[in-house]
């Protein structure tokens, strides 16, 4: 498996992305004849060089502009000129998915809707090249799968469109919601567009075990720190130790509950679930004083954490959760819709190695199909057993 693997120790901006991806081996020649198809190139020119930051050569990305142009685009507008172009089908649903992610967060920072946001600088020429370039650069490399550590966002205060900022400006920091990062160095480490890029396209915020490196990419920014201001990307290639096993990094909340009306449980397990758990499970369990009481865990992913943690505070009595992070492995999974003497009913299946090894019809087909017939689940169970073994 083909892996590109970031390493953002001074964050991650527009231009330190595409700086990095062509350091990987991405052909400029190939990135400006695509970026043409946007029908934007006469308003800038693209320049890059070799330099160093403290020591580390990398490639700095830049843009000339050749004329003025409008700040203030709106998401319709950017989406229309991307769909629009030539461009490839996968070029534009990912380059059109990182700017929905920017308009998003944009749109929550001011309190408006994501058709009315203005995106200000992000919307200018430079960022449009720096989206769309990510996205083509990314086709160009053909990776399967995107990893990263927790990126450096920065400290202290920005100035913008808006203002003086905090750092993590509100639009990367709505952008960074579920996900891990540091905050070391002074001054503006990862911008919106880097951390739209990030949000956009990467799997896990973790580096997997078996990855083996074959070559290194290094993106050069243009502010100074008190550290190389040096984007690193892996080419890697991703050894599978366990055949056909999936592994991603999840998380587990877990609350332990002693003053709560066992009835309400059924409620929140079903906000959970609403919210974004993969699953959600409970546990009896003693407590102090030999009180009896209920260790309640959810099973997630990070981007759906801050509204998990708002069920679990509003719903329940806990004043307090436990993260924990692992590691879950998986059979490959598919669904597949068979006929049946009693109606349509979907199946689904797991693989190991290429063998089926699980097979199970969805409860809630059984179930409908059970009370169309007038047949107990129980008895249609055992009669379409032969047809989910074929």
């Amino acid at each position: 498996m083909k892996v590109l693997y970031y390493d953002c120790f001074s964050g991650i901006s527009g231009d330190m992305n595409i700086g990095a991806l062509l350091d990987l081996g991405v052909s400029l020649d190939y990135l400006s004849q695509e970026l043409d198809k946007l029908g934007l190139s006469e308003h800038y020119k693209l320049r890059v060089s070799r330099k160093t930051k403290m020591g580390i050569e990398g490639t700095k990305f830049d843009m000339d502009f050749v004329e003025k142009h409008p700040h203030h685009r709106g998401f319709s507008g950017i989406k229309a000129i991307i769909e629009v172009s030539s461009l490839a089908a996968t070029v534009k649903h990912r380059a059109i998915e990182i700017f929905h992610h920017l308009a998003v967060a944009e749109a929550k920072v001011h309190g408006t809707t994501v058709d009315e946001v203005h995106f200000h600088e992000v919307g200018a020429i430079d960022a449009i090249v720096d989206i769309v370039g990510a996205a083509i650069c990314l086709d160009y490399l053909k990776v399967d799968k995107i990893y990263s550590l927790p990126p450096e966002v920065g400290s202290g205060f920005v100035k913008c469109a808006h203002g003086t900022m905090p750092v993590p400006a509100p639009a990367t920091a709505n952008l960074l919601v579920g996900v891990p990062f540091s905050q070391r160095v002074q001054g503006e480490a990862t911008t919106p567009t880097g951390a739209a890029i990030l949000k956009t396209t990467v799997t896990a915020f973790t580096r997997p075990e078996t990855l083996i490196v074959e070559k290194i990419g290094y993106g050069l920014g243009t502010k100074d720190f008190e550290q190389p201001n040096v984007l690193r990307v892996f080419l890697c290639t991703l050894e599978e130790e366990n055949g056909e096993l999936e592994k991603t990094t999840q998380y587990v909340l877990e609350a332990n509950i002693d003053d709560m009306n066992p009835e309400f449980f059924a409620a929140v397990e079903d906000r959970l679930f609403a919210a974004g758990a993969v699953d959600v499970f409970r546990i009896p369990i003693y407590m102090k004083k030999g009180r009896l009481g209920v260790k309640l865990s959810v099973l997630y992913a990070a981007s759906d954490e801050a509204k998990l943690l708002h069920v679990l505070f509003r719903e329940t009595t806990t004043i307090g959760v436990r993260r924990i992070t692992v590691d879950k492995l998986m059979l490959t999974r598919t669904s597949r819709e068979i006929s049946t003497p009693y109606g349509s009913l979907r199946v689904k299946q797991a693989f190991y190695n290429g063998i089926c090894v699980n097979c199970k019809p969805e409860y809630e087909d059984m179930l409908r199909l059970a009370r169309e017939n007038d047949v107990s689940i129980k008895a249609l169970y055992a009669k379409l057993a032969p047809l989910l073994e074929e």
